[in-house]
């Protein structure tokens, strides 16, 4: 499959709204108290648009974004309009059903995970595969299934070059020139050869003066 036809099995709009920043102030109605960016134009993609702004998007198709701990998320019941959203596990969050716009990284999947995303590794229901759109559209790009087939090859490829390097590093050390590698830590200043003569002398032993009474220390 060709990078045309893969852009061709979404629809133009999926990846600009994935990468657009909602809840910003609308820089042309900042004086409302409306002015918070949570819609966007599916027509005309053109940035996240404040209420006030749809007045010059009639007939067109908005949606609306919501948030949820700090990210993005969209009613199923909007967004399955025009969307297959099939296999991305969906919320319940205030009595509606969403879903995530992008992914949301969990490195730890709780105890017990049988089930994970298939790009961001964050814990899922059995019945999913994706934890949100974004990760839907990455997860089934063919060359994402092809580089996720690859890898384990990189790495064992890239494994074999870090020991080839680390050996060849160890044997120069034993010839005529050695691996040289930078460090952090502060160098001990050079010791200054010690001059004797001009050393201080130490103290004499004290001699007493011919007639009985003072004692000098040369």
């Amino acid at each position: 499959m060709g990078t045309d036809e893969e852009e061709r099995r979404w629809p133009p709009w999926l990846k600009p709204l994935l990468k657009e920043h909602f809840f910003v102030q609308c820089k042309l109605h900042a004086d409302s108290h409306k002015s918070e960016c949570n819609m966007y134009c599916l027509d005309c993609m053109n940035g996240p648009l404040c209420s006030l702004c749809l007045a010059h998007h009639k007939d067109h198709r908005a949606i609306q974004i919501r948030r949820s701990s700090y990210h993005d998320v969209i009613r199923v019941s909007e967004i399955q309009k025009y969307l297959d959203i099939s296999s991305v596990q969906t919320y319940i969050i205030n009595s509606a059903k969403v879903v995530f716009l992008n992914e949301r990284p969990q490195p730890r999947p709780g105890k017990g995970v049988t089930n994970t995303c298939q790009v961001c590794d964050r814990s899922l229901l059995d019945s999913f595969r994706f934890c949100s759109l974004g990760c839907k559209m990455v997860g089934t790009s063919p060359n994402f299934q092809k580089m996720k087939k690859q890898s384990p090859e990189k790495k064992r490829a890239a494994s074999a070059l870090e020991s080839e390097d680390s050996y060849s590093s160890s044997s120069s050390s034993h010839g005529r020139s050695t691996t040289k590698f930078p460090s952090f830590t502060p160098s001990t200043p050079p010791r200054t050869a010690v001059n004797h003569r001009t050393a201080k002398r130490r103290k004499g032993i004290p001699h007493r003066a011919p007639m009985g009474g003072l004692t000098l220390e040369i």
